[in-house]
C-alpha cells in the first residue's frame, strides 16, 4: 500500500499577521544559504519583502541536533482548556500566505511527527502498551487522511426546521493536517518524551490496522462513558465495520437493557456508573496517562452542568446563533447506540429548532463545548418556561474507536497493545506497511 515512510505536512499556525520564530542549531534556505540562530519575527506585510524571501522555507541541516521554537501556538482552539504556549520543533519550517494571513508549516517524517503525537495526547509516563497501540491508531488514522486527501468536503445542511451539521478533518490549504483536537495533538518536542515513547513508535514503525485491504479510519476520543459510539453518529451517514459500538469492558454488559437509542436506556445508563475500562477515579492512574491539562477534568466519565434560564438562552444566541427566547425543552430526538444524542430538538418561545451531529450539540450548549453529546436534561422549577436546566452526562468527546482512557486502563491491567487494538477494532488486523 506505501513504499516509504511518507513526509508530514503540519499547520501550526494559520490566518496569524505574524510569526515569532527562535531558530536554534544551523538551517538552511532554499538556496542553500545559512540562516543565524535567533529571534526572527515575520510580519504579513513583510512577507513579500526580499528579506523575508530566504525565511519562507528553511530546513535543518542536522534533524536531531536543531530546533525551532515557535512562539504563541494556540492549543485547545475552543476548548475549556485553550491556552496559548511556546513549542519546540523538528525538521523544515515553511511560511505560506494564506487569504487571512499567514500560516506556518512544519514538516517532518511520520515517525518522528507520531513520537511528539503521542507524548502529546496522552502523558509519557503511560504505560508501555497503551503507548503501543496509540502509535498504531494514530499512524492509521494520518495515513488514511493522506489516502483520501481532497476527497473530504466540509458538510452543511440548514433550513428553518433542522441544522445538521458535522465536522471532520476538512482538506487543509498546503499541509496535510493540523497541530490540535480537531486532527490529533501535535506539540513538538515541547512534552516531555520518555524512552518508552521512542520505543513504542519505533517497535510499531509502519504498522497500521487494516480492514479488507484499506487502511483503517482509526478513530479515538478521551472517554467513551462505557460505550464505543458507532462512526455515523459522528459524521458522514454510513457504516465502517471496525468501527462498531461495543461495551468497554470484559465480557457482556449486565444489569442494564439495550439499545440506548431507546431514550428510557439512555436514561438509566446515563444517570448510573456501569462498570467499564474507563470508568477510572483513582487520582493516581489519571495523573500517569493523562497531559497536565487534561487533568483539570475529573469528571469525564459521568459529569453534570447546570444552567439557568438566561444563561442558557445567552451561549444558544452566541454560539448557535439564534434568539430562541425563554427555553422550553431540550429534547433527544435521536440517539446513537452509546446514547449521544445525535439530533436535539430546542423549543423556545420564538422557535423551535433541531440541531445534529454531536459536535454541533455539544458547540451549541457550552460557550466552549460539552464533554460529550450523551446527556439526559432535567427541568428544574418554573412550568413552561424552567428556571434551569441541568444535563447530566456520560464520556468526554465523541466516542468512536479506541477509548484512550479505557485503553489505558486495559493496559494498566496487563493486556498488550495488540489485545487492546482488537477490542476497540473489531475484525481489523495488523499491517506493517512499511
Amino acid at each position: 500500500m506505501i513504499d516509504k515512510e511518507p513526509v508530514i505536512r503540519v499547520g501550526l499556525l494559520s490566518g496569524v499577521q505574524s510569526v515569532h520564530l527562535t531558530l536554534e542549531g544551523t538551517f538552511i534556505d532554499e538556496e542553500g544559504r545559512t540562516i543565524d540562530e535567533g529571534a526572527l519575527v515575520i510580519s504579513s506585510d513583510e512577507f513579500d519583502r526580499a528579506q523575508a524571501n530566504s525565511l519562507r522555507h528553511v530546513r535543518p541541516v542536522d534533524f536531531e541536533a536543531s530546533r525551532a521554537t515557535v512562539h504563541d501556538v494556540t492549543i485547545g482552539i475552543d476548548f475549556h482548556w485553550e491556552r496559548k504556549e511556546s513549542q519546540q520543533f523538528q525538521g523544515a519550517i515553511r511560511i505560506i500566505r494564506d487569504g487571512r494571513g499567514l500560516t506556518l508549516i512544519n514538516e517532518l517524517p511520520m515517525e518522528s511527527y507520531l513520537i511528539s503525537v503521542i507524548s502529546s495526547e496522552m502523558s509519557a509516563s503511560c504505560p508501555a502498551e497503551l503507548l503501543r497501540a496509540h502509535a498504531v491508531v494514530s499512524r492509521s488514522w494520518l495515513l488514511a487522511q493522506l489516502k483520501k486527501a481532497n476527497t473530504s468536503k466540509p458538510v452543511a445542511s440548514d433550513d428553518d426546521r433542522e441544522r445538521i451539521r458535522w465536522y471532520d478533518r476538512e482538506n487543509h490549504t498546503g499541509f496535510d493536517v493540523c497541530a490540535d483536537d480537531h486532527c490529533q495533538r501535535y506539540q513538538g518536542v515541547s512534552k516531555a518524551f520518555s524512552g518508552e515513547t521512542f520505543s513504542a513508535v519505533r517497535n510499531t514503525r509502519g504498522v497500521a490496522l487494516v480492514y479488507k485491504d484499506e487502511i483503517c479510519d482509526a478513530r479515538y476520543s478521551k472517554s467513551c462513558g462505557g460505550l464505543t459510539e458507532v462512526f455515523s453518529a459522528a459524521w458522514e451517514d454510513r457504516s465502517v465495520p471496525y468501527l462498531s459500538s461495543l461495551y468497554d469492558g470484559p465480557g457482556e454488559i449486565a444489569g442494564y437493557r439495550m439499545p440506548l437509542t431507546e431514550e428510557a436506556n439512555a436514561e438509566r445508563w446515563i444517570l448510573s456508573s456501569p462498570a467499564a475500562y474507563c470508568n477510572v477515579k483513582a487520582q493516581e492512574i489519571l495523573s500517569r496517562i493523562l497531559p497536565d491539562f487534561d487533568q483539570e477534568t475529573t469528571d469525564f466519565y459521568r459529569w453534570t452542568v447546570e444552567y439557568e434560564q438566561s444563561e442558557l438562552r445567552d451561549i444558544l444566541l452566541a454560539r448557535a446563533g439564534v434568539d430562541f427566547g425563554r427555553i422550553h425543552s431540550l429534547e433527544a430526538i435521536e440517539r446513537g447506540e452509546s446514547g449521544r444524542i445525535i439530533k436535539l430538538r430546542i423549543t423556545g418561545e420564538k422557535r423551535t429548532l433541531t440541531i445534529g451531529k454531536e459536535l454541533e450539540i455539544r458547540r451549541a450548549l457550552s460557550r466552549s463545548h460539552l464533554y460529550s453529546s450523551a446527556f439526559v436534561v432535567k427541568r428544574v422549577g418554573g412550568s413552561d418556561f424552567p428556571e434551569s436546566f441541568q444535563l447530566t452526562g456520560a464520556g468526554w468527546g465523541h466516542g468512536v474507536g479506541l477509548c484512550q482512557i479505557g485503553a489505558a486502563a486495559m493496559a494498566e491491567q496487563g493486556h498488550n497493545h495488540e489485545r487492546i487494538l482488537t477490542h476497540y477494532f473489531r475484525n481489523a488486523t495488523l499491517h506493517r506497511l512499511y
